[in-house]
């Protein structure tokens, strides 16, 4: 039930972060505050979405996502970056409320506007980051990690196979045995110097993959393929 609920999720993320920026928006631009039920009734689904959050984080499914456009295999975007900035809207369309009418009043301090802003630029990468569903890819270069401040990509030559964490391993890192540091690139503030999340998806289904790809070459050209992906699922002693 909780897989097919992060599942669904994951696949619609679009669809729910836009109904949520636009509760947001007419919460935000409502003349008067909220009734004491429709605060009640925001805190109750904010409350909601962050327990949501929280459940859907131990789901680590043993899949890629093909992107045929990009191309790559990755890691299904976080469901629980979904609920939690679905969560976090609430509240903060109930700042930006009062910052609109604290601005008419002219009753605004400069405390209240940089605590405001705050909340919005949080809000912001949230959304953005739940947007993009960022985590793990695996392209013919090699293989490369994103979140919302920054990336991490590191190619194939600069890899040894990792080693395949032991089953039930809940570990939030698969650390990367990297040979030539020179060849790693980093930009922005990288998510990681050297491991990959595994909070997204299970640690030894992707330690297999990339161990598969490092180990065999000629097969690298074809990432992001369908066929490829099936072809890999088939290879992998761990394919779930």
């Amino acid at each position: 039930m909780i897989d097919k609920l992060a599942a669904a999720t994951v696949r619609h993320r679009h669809v729910v972060l836009t109904l949520g920026l636009l509760l947001v928006g007419v919460n935000a631009a409502a003349p008067e505050p909220a009734s004491v039920v429709g605060q009640r009734l925001l805190i109750l689904s904010s409350l909601a979405a962050l327990v949501l959050a929280i459940v859907v984080m131990g789901v680590r499914p043993a899949c890629f996502v093909v992107q045929l456009q990009v191309p790559a295999f990755a890691t299904p975007g976080p469901a629980w970056t979904v609920f939690f900035a679905v969560g976090y809207l609430g509240p903060v369309s109930t700042r930006i409320n009062a910052l609109v009418r604290s601005t008419r009043e002219g009753t605004l301090s400069t405390f209240d506007l940089v605590f405001d802003v705050l909340w919005m630029v949080l809000a912001a990468l949230l959304v953005a980051w739940a947007w993009r569903g960022h985590g793990v890819r695996l392209h013919p270069s090699g293989v490369r990690q994103t979140w919302a401040l920054g990336s991490l990509t590191v190619p194939w030559e600069a890899l040894l196979t990792p080693q395949i964490p032991p089953a039930g391993n809940r570990r939030p890192w698969l650390p990367m045995r990297i040979t030539e540091p020179r060849l790693v690139r980093r930009y922005g503030i990288p998510p990681s110097r050297g491991a990959l999340r595994t909070d997204i998806v299970d640690a030894g289904f992707l330690a297999a993959a990339i161990g598969h790809y490092v180990a065999h070459p000629e097969h690298r050209a074809a990432i992001g393929s369908q066929a490829e992906y099936e072809r890999l699922r088939a290879a992998l002693p761990r394919s779930g």
